[in-house]
């Protein structure tokens, strides 16, 4: 069964090593170092627990680190004129607005004023739109994520029929597009998708997120598929699980993330890949 896991701790190893090497040449070189504002402003335990991690790593691997902290009260204007000064300090290389947001606050409002090159999650209109034209973009580091580990299962997408089960902006919607680039054939489904059941057994590659737990059966995987489970849930016993039902499809996959230890794993380090990618399109005038 071992051989058929995919972990995420090689890969964000990995991603986090070659990301410390830049850093490190460019400090021998004497040059700024890559410099990421995270801007907060809740204090839910779970937004704390987060902004704890990511600082954390960024120490590790030597990436400047800002923590701006708003009130929860803060207003949209005030929100707004926050990022556009951010936006503007040339010392910023990346800017991560921490979600959720305030109710009174409209997060697309807000993402309007981070400037599309230093967005790191991916979530401008700019970057949306470059996305879909197939040139240099940031992408949601979930959806980068995604593609590592299609990556790392030694599969190739050329000619592949790629299953995407959701349509969210942050996942469904830009790992479809970056498959569709690696001129995979895309399919992708959501809660009116008739017969989703027989969709997803076509799939050569079965990518989950749809947030419900274990809700994929052996009956949906296709002998010896790609399964990258993207679903964070808990269970009735509240443990921690995916989409889909491990214990189920084992014996049928091909390759398959776990969860946890799967998709989760990578996403900062991904993050912290875009922030190198900004700073070297700044500093280099290299594309992303």
């Amino acid at each position: 069964m071992e051989e058929k896991l995919i972990y995420g701790k090689p890969i964000a190893d990995r991603t986090n090593m070659e990301t410390k090497a830049f850093i490190d040449e460019m400090k021998k070189q004497g040059k700024r170092c890559p410099k990421v504002n995270v801007v907060l402003a809740n204090d839910s335990p779970a937004s704390l627990s987060y902004i704890s991690g990511f600082e954390k790593l960024c120490a590790s691997v030597g990436m400047a680190y800002t923590l701006t902290v708003l009130k929860e009260s803060v207003s949209q204007q005030e929100l707004n004129d926050v990022l556009d000064t951010i936006s503007r300090d040339d010392e910023t290389d990346g800017i991560l607005l921490q979600m959720p947001l305030p109710k009174q606050i409209n997060a697309d409002e807000a993402i309007l004023h981070i400037d599309p090159n230093k967005d790191l999650d991916g979530f401008h209109p700019m970057n949306v739109g470059k996305l879909w034209m197939n040139q240099p973009a940031f992408v949601p580091c979930t959806a980068e994520s995604v593609m590592a580990f299609i990556d790392a299962s030694g599969i190739d997408l050329k000619g592949k029929h790629v299953v995407v089960l959701g349509r969210s902006n942050v996942v469904g919607k830009p790992v479809a597009e970056l498959c569709l680039a690696a001129h995979a054939t895309v399919t992708i489904c959501h809660s009116r998708t008739v017969d989703i059941e027989k969709e997803a057994s076509r799939a050569d590659v079965l990518i989950a997120a749809i947030g419900k737990a274990r809700l994929i059966k052996s009956d949906w995987i296709k002998p010896g598929a790609v399964v990258i489970d993207v679903g964070v849930n808990r269970d009735e016993n509240g443990k921690l699980c995916g989409d889909v039902d491990f214990d189920d499809v084992i014996d049928k996959v091909g390759k398959i993330s776990p969860v946890p230890k799967g998709v989760g794993v990578v996403t900062n380090a991904m993050l912290l890949h875009s922030a190198i990618a900004a700073y070297k399109m700044k500093e280099m005038g290299k594309n992303i």
